[in-house]
């Protein structure tokens, strides 16, 4: 098995701050050029994992605030090749690795060698694909083993023992610990069944963990990264940069840096 730039990002983040901080945006929003200025300044705010959207016409996991951002993408006519011209773009200018979370049935309607060849070839570190399962994914797994690509699978409260394995198993980069059920979306409170998760993720061999849906705030970065490698925040950052622009999405990204510095760790 290839090493994985991404799991080391996060062990580094974790030996040095307590945890890592993933942020995702949407690639194409609100066009590409500001998409990735805001990638960019995610990474100069703090932010050690960057975690690209590709827009796509039917993404039954989002919330509101993500659909209406990749749904303005598509709009303004976001490609597929357009995540190879963003991922580019922002490596030249930033060392953080990036993952491209998309739904499996744009992979596949490109080809998912060619997808694999020309993620690695943008510089990608590799896909979150939250609508596939390890069992179901024969093609992804080989060709990301033959790029030498992350591939980051979800593992959720209602998912069996066996499942989590599967997951533990075949999961490179870390694994993808949904906090709650539903989609995503700030929520007052990151449900407590996130940290049974992480305990049961840890059982089956899982790491890294990262923890992610409804985390929007410093505090709530704190409380996840005391029992899990690294904390994922999403719409938080689309409504930001919807509201306030690359600025607004520094400035958020910035704080909830400062939230993973420093937490003690449940997790040794």
């Amino acid at each position: 098995m290839s090493a994985s730039p991404v799991a080391d990002a996060i062990h580094a983040a974790k030996a040095a701050q307590g945890g890592a901080l993933i942020g995702y945006l949407p690639i194409g929003f609100p066009d590409l050029e500001q998409s990735v200025e805001a990638a960019v300044a995610l990474v100069e705010a703090g932010v050690d994992v960057l975690e690209l959207g590709l827009p796509y016409s039917d993404p039954v996991m989002d919330g509101p605030v993500i659909q209406a951002a990749t749904q303005a993408a598509l709009v303004a006519g976001f490609r597929v090749k357009d995540v190879f011209t963003a991922v580019r773009a922002v490596r030249e200018r930033v060392r953080a690795p990036i993952l491209v979370m998309t739904y499996w049935n744009p992979v596949l309607q490109y080809g998912v060698e060619r997808f694999a060849d020309d993620l690695k070839a943008a510089g990608g570190a590799g896909l979150i694909t939250p609508d596939i399962t390890p069992d179901s994914a024969a093609d992804w797994l080989a060709a990301s083993e033959r790029a030498g690509l992350d591939r980051v699978f979800l593992a959720a409260p209602t998912s069996t023992d066996e499942r989590l394995r599967l997951a533990a198993a075949h999961s490179r980069g870390f694994v993808y610990t949904v906090s709650t059920m539903g989609i995503t979306g700030a929520r007052t409170d990151v449900d407590a069944a996130a940290r049974t998760l992480a305990t049961r993720l840890r059982a089956v061999g899982a790491d890294p963990i990262c923890v992610g849906i409804g985390i929007s705030t410093p505090e709530q970065v704190h409380d996840v990264l005391r029992y899990a490698d690294g904390a994922i925040v999403g719409s938080a950052l689309v409504k930001a940069l919807a509201d306030g622009g690359v600025s607004a999405v520094a400035s958020l990204a910035a704080a909830l840096a400062r939230g993973a510095r420093d937490t003690p760790s449940l997790a040794d």
